[in-house]
């Protein structure tokens, strides 16, 4: 089954991938458990903290209580100047409507905490509770608001500027139409912006830190990975025989003994093909001088049979030996690469075998790829002398797909076995109808071009046309 789109394809996107995921993961983790925990804390702070008020505005209802009702306002009166207390009081003829603030749990604990320690204290429930913000709080029926009352009543004990917190109302009914007003700020006046995790502060301060730890990860996975790009660059280029640069030996340790094996290595292959070269040249240069006497002795047999039979055999002789050079030679031209034209290359192939007599078409769009002009046209053309030796006519086209060329080369011939597909690119295998219309050639056509292709970072597809026919096709890196 194939990987899956969103997985990368090279090692630094997968470990960039792997590691932004693992912090997203550990940070969000991290996060929840922190959370639950600022939760649960603020919880049991609110509580306590809702306790202790509730103690204290139960003694102060208490204290009001006992009063007269005509001490009562001179008390609150004198309340106000002398400023420092912990709520603000006042006496209604009604109970005043208070804009209770959102929805909040905690906000619901701290009331519910309020009220349980109020009844336990006074033994009745005729009280109301509520949180209210400063700009919206009224503190009499008549609609007066908390902003229109002097600043020195306030000041010491609610803050509403320049950063309002919820103000705690509480009201109950002394006697008939005469009610307490009192409001006071919770121990910690934010304490419901402190108790939230994803308060702005918070996030900004957690995507600074995540922004940080992912650029200082995602640097290190490209130190990392950047000296495997070059790897990769030096053996490809290896592969095509080009001069690449030698590879640095700096880095990692393990970087470093891999760059001084693959350079050892490369030293040992381009030795290995230089002494395979050398070697074929020399052995078919010391076959062919004796082949050459031979074939002067044998002018001298008497015997026209046997003279004829020698000839043969030392023609047939001749022709593995310049086989055997042609393949070394072929699939290891020495080429600088540059840009190639295809439609250009690929019509002086057709029009060298449309002057020869023979039947090529060609068709499809211009296309540009890098490579060695002298040996793909060499790959190209040995494709096209099959498909003209063992076909009718051929059909050549051109097309680009996803970032590849594609090189069609199309005879109409009566195409190949399906058993004998595996064996077409082996030195000196032919088919027996290869055979019958060419008995000149070597069957080193096919293992040539493969590899002048493969060397050029490509492939070359054998198969049968559904219409007749062979179908070679070369893919090659636009």
């Amino acid at each position: 089954m194939s990987e899956r789109r969103w997985w990368p394809q090279s090692l630094l996107g997968r470990l960039s991938l792997v590691m932004v995921a693992g912090l997203l993961i550990t940070q969000i983790a991290g996060s929840a458990i922190w959370a639950t925990q600022l939760r649960a804390k603020a919880e049991a702070d609110a509580k306590s903290a809702a306790q202790y008020l509730g103690q204290g505005a139960a003694s102060s209802i208490r204290f009001f209580r006992s009063l007269p009702p005509s001490y009562r306002s001179l008390l609150i009166q004198q309340l106000r100047e002398m400023g420092g207390t912990r709520f603000f009081v006042s006496l209604n003829r009604a109970y005043v409507p208070v804009p209770p603030i959102a929805p909040n749990a905690l906000a619901d604990t701290a009331l519910g905490t309020v009220g349980a320690t109020l009844r336990n204290d006074l033994n009745h429930d005729q009280f109301r509770l509520a949180f209210a913000w400063p700009d919206q709080l009224a503190v009499s029926p008549d609609g007066v608001h908390l902003g229109e009352l002097p600043e020195n009543w306030v000041r010491h004990i609610l803050l509403p500027k320049p950063d309002p917190a919820p103000i705690l109302v509480i009201q109950t009914e002394l006697e008939p139409g005469n009610w307490l007003y009192m409001a006071t700020l919770m121990p910690d006046p934010y304490f419901l912006r402190n108790s939230d995790p994803l308060s702005p502060d918070r996030l900004v301060l957690q995507g600074l830190s995540l922004a940080a730890v992912l650029l200082l990860s995602i640097l290190v996975v490209r130190s990392i990975t950047r000296p495997l790009a070059a790897l990769s660059d030096a053996a490809e280029a290896f592969g095509k025989d080009e001069n690449a640069p030698a590879l640095p030996v700096t880095g990692s340790r393990e970087f470093v003994n891999t760059a001084r094996a693959f350079s050892a290595m490369r030293d040992r292959i381009a030795r290995y093909i230089e002494d395979r070269e050398r070697l074929f040249i020399s052995i078919s240069h010391d076959l062919r001088t004796p082949i050459t006497r031979l074939k002067l002795r044998a002018e001298l047999l008497d015997d026209e049979a046997l003279r004829n039979e020698f000839e043969e055999d030392l023609d047939e002789l001749d022709m593995m030996v310049k086989g055997a050079l042609q393949c070394v030679k072929d699939s290891d031209i020495h080429e600088n690469p540059a840009e190639i034209r295809l439609d250009s290359l690929i019509k002086r192939l057709v029009r060298s075998a449309q002057l020869a007599g023979h039947s090529v078409a060609f068709g499809g769009t211009s296309a540009v790829v890098r490579g060695k002009p002298l040996a793909l046209k060499r790959a190209i053309g040995n494709l096209l002398d099959n498909a003209l030796f063992y076909g009718e006519r051929a059909e050549i086209s051109v097309r680009t797909l996803d970032g590849w060329v594609e090189i069609a080369v199309r005879d109409h011939g009566p195409g190949v076995p399906e058993d004998a597909f595996p064996s077409l690119f082996e030195p000196y295998v032919r088919l027996a109808h290869g055979r019958e219309r060419n008995d000149g050639g070597m069957g080193l056509g096919l293992g040539i071009a493969r590899g002048v292709i493969e060397g050029h970072g490509g492939k070359l597809l054998l198969a049968n046309h559904p219409e007749g026919g062979l179908n070679s096709v070369i893919h090659l890196p636009a």
